[in-house]
């Protein structure tokens, strides 16, 4: 299991996403890493259902104001279990479905 963890806090928001996907995108099934952000990002949960549908499970580690820890895993076909995403854009600034 890779145990790596990204802060995106200090990142400007466009990079936030992108090293996300390229982190996601290194793992082996079954592997993870966590995420630690300023806000909820849903934002980039619509992304990565929109273009890594049924591949990953999201589990919010921790949700504080100020501090949020998700865990993102490469699932096994057909084992994905993300949450649906709710509302709109995470507000990051990033695009692709943040506002």
């Amino acid at each position: 299991m890779n145990n790596a963890l990204h802060d995106l806090r200090p990142l400007a928001p466009p990079q936030r996403h992108q090293l996300a996907f390229q982190c996601f995108d290194t793992l082996a099934e079954g592997e993870a890493f966590d995420l630690v952000n300023d806000h909820e990002p849903r934002g980039l949960l619509m992304q990565f259902h929109a273009y890594r549908p049924q591949s990953f499970n999201w589990q919010v580690v921790q949700a504080n104001p100020g501090y949020w820890r998700i865990r993102i895993t490469r699932a096994a076909p057909g084992g994905a279990t993300a949450p649906a995403p709710q509302g709109g854009g995470c507000g990051c600034g990033g695009g692709g479905g943040c506002s």
